[in-house]
């Protein structure tokens, strides 16, 4: 449960830098650059792949066997 509350906390995470991001492209003024927030999501992408192997790899999430 806890694997899944994180998973569900790093897609947020990108999604909100994401959106940060494209709100200081907009605007325009600001004092971080918008390769700032695409950085971060960038490294919480990266974090949200490693825990998704690792918890794979130690049983905690099991793959759909069937696309069906």
């Amino acid at each position: 449960m806890i694997i899944k509350l994180l998973i569900v906390l790093l897609l947020a995470m990108v999604l909100i830098s994401l959106f940060r991001a494209l709100y200081q492209l907009v605007r325009g003024q600001t004092h971080l650059p918008a390769s700032h927030y695409l950085g971060r999501r960038v490294i919480f992408s990266v974090l949200l792949v490693i825990l998704l192997l690792l918890a794979m790899m130690s049983g905690l999430l099991t793959l759909n066997p069937s696309p069906f």
